[in-house]
């Protein structure tokens, strides 16, 4: 695949609404907002926020700076956006921790609550890193989360029920990982991309994250803000077509020096 630049990075995103005018509405986005300011933890995907954010205006505010969505309070109905140059922005922060990864031929877990949109970006991710010399982490055996199993396809770890990948949001499933890591006495990962759940629940417990994450989902925009996540891509996790992700794959992976 060609590997697009910027300029077309960025017309790519917009066409196929992996950015631009996305296909979440703003109403969802701001009810959001307002479950995790008035503390429902469904919404902070495994972060541990306290009472600093129980205003859904300073949650909207980091929304608008760090994704891009409709900065005005008032606008409550109808489209919202996810600013592709920030898209693009987030992916050279990612570039450069995985560029940092490899160097150091660092142990990496790779984990989704997307499946059906975003497995294969992090499966692309996984083989490039290794062949770089880095350590696909490898989870261990028999564990369980949410009525659940917790299972690695493609390396990439996944929670699966009645023979499905889920779509999930949970931080348990990566919580039962770095705990059977523990039990099992193997080290943690010295990074975790993921997504949802997985990259908060990572991030809280110290260990370096990066991850994607969609403009209704404000947790882990608000983790890399205070520290506790590295980078957040802002995109839309599940468009019409996971293909869609090739061209932003690639130009990660070349960002990176991974190509």
């Amino acid at each position: 695949m060609p590997i697009p630049n910027r300029a077309a990075l960025v017309d790519h995103l917009v066409r196929t609404r992996i950015a631009g005018d996305v296909a979440t509405p703003r109403d969802n986005n701001l009810s959001h907002y307002r479950k995790l300011a008035n503390g429902d933890r469904h919404y902070w995907l495994g972060l541990e926020l306290g009472d600093r954010w129980s205003d859904e205006q300073d949650v909207l505010a980091v929304m608008a700076e760090r994704c891009g969505v409709n900065d005005d309070p008032q606008y409550r109905y109808g489209q919202d956006t996810i600013d592709p140059e920030l898209t693009v922005d987030a992916l050279d922060r990612m570039a450069a921790r995985l560029k940092q990864a490899a160097a150091g031929r660092e142990s990496v877990l790779f984990a989704t609550g997307h499946p059906g949109g975003l497995l294969d970006v992090h499966r692309q991710i996984a083989d490039a890193l290794r062949s770089t010399g880095c350590e696909i982490v490898r989870i261990p055996s028999g564990l369980t989360a949410d009525e659940g199993m917790v299972y690695q396809f493609a390396d990439v770890a996944v929670l699966e029920r009645g023979a499905t990948l889920w779509h999930t949001h949970s931080p348990a499933p990566m919580a039962a990982i770095l705990d059977g890591l523990e039990r099992d006495g193997r080290a943690r990962p010295d990074l975790v991309v993921a997504d949802h759940g997985w990259a908060g629940c990572a991030g809280q417990r110290g260990v370096d994250a990066v991850g994607f994450a969609d403009c209704n989902d404000p947790a882990l925009f608000i983790g890399e803000a205070e520290g506790t996540v590295r980078v957040t891509v802002p995109l839309d996790d599940h468009v019409t077509d996971p293909r869609f992700y090739d061209p932003m794959t690639a130009y990660l992976l070349d960002a990176a020096g991974l190509l």
